[in-house]
């Protein structure tokens, strides 16, 4: 069976998680963490990321853009990954920027919690917190179909899933329609709710 490593806590494993069960691809999640000592991790994928995807024949695949591209060939292709060339480059654009708010996201809180005190730098938790900001008004602005499940509104669901739980932004009060399309999402796959990362 094919295996993936990602903490439960990272949206960027949840990507994963949620493309495989949303395709009916049946995996093994590991859970893994990249800082405990001893980790193994980077045996399998030499930056010591997460999440990596271990295939059948022993191949390692990652990072998640790359599993979801994986994922979508075994199911077939052009479920998650459409085959039509413009609504394709709409969705990795879309999953770019999702990514990337995950991407500040994840900067924000780590920050926070792996810095001291008095190493921490104001200035550049604002920066991240402003491409967060700037990438969810553009969403907001700009809302892809919520019922239709591609790399790019996978990307997107975990990006807002991720900041309902480690609040960097107050998402749901500036742009209530994200919330609406959220709910929307979530009525179009079980596989939202079935990721949800588990309370620390």
């Amino acid at each position: 069976m094919m295996i993936i490593r990602t903490s439960l806590t990272s949206p960027f494993g949840r990507k994963t998680r949620m493309a495989a069960a949303h395709l009916g691809i049946t995996v093994d999640v590991r859970p893994t963490s990249a800082n405990e000592p001893g980790s193994t991790l980077a045996d399998d994928n030499p930056l010591g990321k997460m999440p990596v995807m271990i295939l059948d024949d022993g191949r390692r695949v990652y990072d998640s853009r790359v599993i979801l591209e994986q994922l979508d060939i075994l199911a077939g292709g052009d479920k998650i990954v459409p085959a039509d060339p413009k609504a394709r480059i709409d969705a990795l654009t879309l999953q770019a920027l999702g990514d990337g708010i995950m991407d500040a996201g994840i900067l924000v809180v780590y920050e926070g919690r792996m810095r001291p005190a008095e190493a921490r730098h104001a200035p550049w938790v604002e920066y991240q917190r402003a491409k967060l900001t700037r990438g969810l008004a553009y969403v907001a602005q700009h809302q892809p179909d919520a019922k239709i499940v591609t790399v790019g509104t996978i990307a997107l669901a975990c990006a807002l899933g991720y900041i309902d739980w480690r609040k960097q932004s107050d998402w749901r009060n500036d742009h209530p329609s994200l919330v609406g399309w959220l709910n929307d999402f979530r009525a179009a796959t079980h596989a939202f709710d079935a990721t949800l990362p588990p309370r620390e």
